[in-house]
């Protein structure tokens, strides 16, 4: 089966028909159970990583995201078991590559500067800077601008942690408590949650058309690059170029809005 296609298939369990006690055997059946999601995160994540980065450590960490989801999930918060454990696989996987350090400091340091020199285009131009304008203010060639993208493309995997630090009050379980569960919010939060929303709803409306296509196919309709490769007529690398400056320029606004809050 395809990696598009196995979290689409799964079947989750309902609230419901949680445990009442998550014993040995109850734990076994949701490891069965929620182990092709697993792997299907895990594949996805793997495809923007270099090559050497293990796709089997990338599973072995989300296991123990899951294992830790279904300890400590709580199903009388009415929050869907699947998202949670997402949430949780994602974020093991996540610290596994940060513990890694995998990401070379020259290409920190390019990423970096891919992301000032968008930043200020971005102020002048009051739009997103388009590829051959962001080419042209570094000094390079579209080729050498597009292998950029290449190489910086895993820096935002990361990003996420970066932007949850602007919230240092916050523990991980009250964000995503608080990202879930709208009765949770008490009204200051409700505010900067809701102010934050209209900020990435009004960048990802600002995005071009083709990077607008491509994110709700990505992380809506959760196609990998190579379908959306072939739904748009472009070449697998070329759409995961495209992803790196949608998510650049998504990245700067969230950012600037951090700064400034």
């Amino acid at each position: 089966m395809k990696v598009g296609n196995v979290e689409r298939n799964l079947n989750h369990i309902q609230l419901q028909d949680w445990p009442d006690k998550i014993d040995s055997a109850s734990q076994e059946r949701l490891v069965l159970h929620y182990a092709p999601l697993i792997k299907y995160i895990a594949s996805r994540l793997a495809m923007r990583l270099p090559p050497h980065i293990s796709l089997d450590d990338l599973i072995s960490s989300g296991m123990i995201g899951l294992l830790d989801a279904i300890k400590k999930f709580d199903p009388r918060k009415n929050i869907n078991f699947k998202t949670y454990a997402e949430f949780r696989i994602k974020g093991a996987m996540l610290d596994e590559l940060r513990s890694l350090d995998w990401i070379p400091r020259s290409i920190r340091k390019k990423s970096s500067q891919l992301e000032k020199v968008y930043t200020r285009l971005q102020k002048e131009l009051g739009r997103p800077a388009e590829p051959e304008e962001m080419a042209q203010s570094l000094g390079l060639t579209m080729e050498e601008y597009f292998h950029l993208l290449d190489e910086t493309k895993g820096i935002s995997l990361l990003d996420v942690d970066t932007l949850r630090r602007s919230l240092p009050e916050l523990a991980e379980e009250d964000l995503f408590e608080i990202l879930q569960d709208e009765s949770s919010r008490d009204p200051f939060i409700s505010v900067h949650f809701a102010e934050l929303r209209q900020i990435l709803m009004e960048a990802l409306d600002g995005l071009p058309d083709k990077e607008k296509l491509l994110i709700s196919l990505y992380y809506y309709e959760e196609l990998t690059m190579k379908e959306i490769g072939e739904i748009m007529g472009y070449t697998e690398s070329r759409i995961s170029q495209m992803h790196t400056q949608a998510i650049l320029h998504l990245f700067t606004n969230l950012t600037e809005y951090f700064q400034n809050s």
